[in-house]
């Protein structure tokens, strides 16, 4: 028989509300904890699927999806990867 104990200390990265595609490949994001975040998706832009939101139609058609961010060709991120990659917006 097995035990497991649950970490009460553990806390979920926030999920996103809101996304607005910016400037430059940049995403501003609004989480359900209050924060804005401002996402870089340059570097990704060479990467797999990636490469088809260099094509600005699509890059803009983000919309928040599942408590995260989806692009109209299906493609998305992980909500984790939004929140601890961004930087804080001031």
């Amino acid at each position: 028989m097995h035990i497991f104990q649950i970490n009460a200390s553990f806390k979920m990265n926030p999920r996103v509300r809101n996304v607005m595609a910016g400037n430059d490949y940049l995403l501003k994001i609004w989480f359900d904890n209050g924060e804005i975040m401002i996402f870089d998706l340059k570097p990704y832009l060479n990467t797999g699927r990636f490469v088809e939101l260099k094509e600005i139609s699509l890059f803009n058609s983000v919309k928040p999806f599942l408590r995260s961010v989806q692009w109209s060709n299906g493609l998305d991120l992980c909500p984790d990867t939004l929140y601890q990659d961004g930087i804080k917006s001031q």
